[in-house]
């Protein structure tokens, strides 16, 4: 139940900002009257997008990692509203070291100079969640340590309450109802709140490690658990180039050596990584490619693991029949759909896209069109899928800018192709 008292102010401000939004919306839509049809739906969808990313930066930490995660959102959002949505900047003042000092002592029980032999006063990074600095363990071992933001936690958890009562009414109105936004805005409030516990962030890491035992390329930081706790997490310090640092030229072992990795975390382990961007990764002077930052993640169980290989088999080699049967096995939709018009308008597409070549063949787009087909035709994928199915549109684009030779399409297909031909031979023992 939510304690008006202590968020009146708060709630008062965030429907402020969302008034004022709206009229700003209104009053620019009407410059947007003269337009054609599709000039006037991407000024209209750039417009929703702009005012979003002002608003919650306006708003603070808690709605520019919100805005992060919407941002991944192709099945809700239109292309050109995620393109000003990914313009959010997650670059934020830092804290005073005397805040810093004070958190880790809190969490690690001693004081600083007892459980570091160096502790950097200045962050390495600062984020709307944490702050990294850098530090050495007593063994001389270079760490870097993320503090959790003062207060953040509790912030998130009183602006999600807020969100999902907006959500609440939003779904009054029938048509909007369809989109069901209290479902959505709980899982982004989830995963939102999920970051601000580094205990968790630490678990991952651990998983993380051990799902890529024996597999050569690919490195997790190591986490210290004497030196963690719930606001703090000490890890393995990593040097290298972050990918959206490299220089120009065409990455083409680490882009497959990326794709492997995230088909890996989707179709074997079930548990995915998803918060994929370039500056999450690192390629380090070994050759190895180093992946951090895992606070937000998805983990994918049996059902939902066999309705994610289904998509990713209809993505990349099925035809339109085979979208069809996956709509109606695992999407919601309702009642009226003209499955004939649906199958028509997959034909096109998947006639437009496959006569591409490599170098225009984008996931990313193809991705954005299902999406849109599903809004137009009121079939929506379940809310836990979405986060998964917005790493695939990020990993495709991520190994296309290593390597414009990049084919994620027949690399999924030929990662697919044992995995399919187990679960079918298990089908037919079992």
């Amino acid at each position: 139940m939510l304690r008006w008292p202590g968020y009146a102010g708060r709630f008062f401000a965030i429907g402020l900002v969302g008034l004022a939004c709206v009229l700003i919306y209104a009053i620019a839509r009407l410059g947007t009257l003269f337009l054609g049809r599709e000039r006037r739906r991407a000024a209209v969808a750039r417009l929703r997008g702009r005012l979003l990313r002002e608003a919650m930066t306006l708003l603070g930490a808690t709605f520019i990692k919100l805005g992060q995660v919407m941002s991944s959102r192709p099945d809700l959002l239109e292309p050109e509203t995620l393109d000003e949505l990914r313009r959010l900047q997650d670059r934020l003042p830092p804290f005073s070291f005397r805040r810093v000092r004070r958190i880790v002592e809190e969490e690690l029980g001693a004081p600083l100079e007892e459980r570091f032999a160096e502790f950097d006063p200045l962050p390495v990074a600062a984020a709307s969640v944490a702050q990294v600095h850098r530090a050495r363990l007593p063994d001389g071992t270079e760490v870097a340590v993320k503090v959790l933001r003062p207060d953040i936690r509790d912030k998130c958890i009183r602006d999600g309450a807020i969100l999902i009562a907006f959500a609440h009414v939003i779904a009054l109105h029938p048509t909007l109802r369809l989109s069901n936004p209290v479902g959505h805005v709980r899982e982004f409030v989830g995963g939102i709140v999920e970051q601000t516990n580094l205990a968790l962030e630490a678990e991952h890491y651990a998983l993380f490690r051990k799902n890529f035992e024996g597999v050569d390329g690919v490195i997790f930081p190591r986490v210290f658990p004497s030196h963690c706790g719930r606001r703090v997490l000490t890890m393995d310090f990593l040097r290298g180039t972050k990918l959206d640092a490299l220089p120009p030229g065409d990455h083409a072992v680490l882009a497959q050596r990326f794709s492997h990795a995230f088909f890996k975390m989707c179709f074997i382990d079930g548990f995915v990584h998803a918060d994929l961007h370039p500056g999450n990764l690192m390629l380090r002077d070994t050759g190895d490619l180093a992946i951090f930052d895992v606070g937000l993640v998805k983990r994918m169980d049996e059902a939902l693991l066999t309705q994610f290989v289904d998509f990713a088999r209809c993505v990349s080699m099925g035809q339109a029949h085979d979208f069809i049967e996956h709509m109606k096995q695992f999407h919601t939709y309702m009642d009226g759909v003209d499955w004939a018009e649906v199958e028509r308008d997959i034909t096109f597409f998947i006639a437009k896209f496959r006569s591409q070549n490599v170098a225009e063949l984008e996931m990313g787009e193809f991705a954005n069109q299902v999406f849109a087909l599903g809004r137009k035709h009121r079939v929506r994928p379940i809310t836990e899928m979405t986060l998964v199915l917005a790493g695939v549109v990020t990993s495709e684009g991520l190994a296309k800018i290593l390597s414009p030779r990049a084919n994620s399409w027949q690399e999924m297909a030929t990662f697919l192709m044992p995995i399919l031909a187990e679960r079918q031979s298990r089908k037919q023992t079992g």
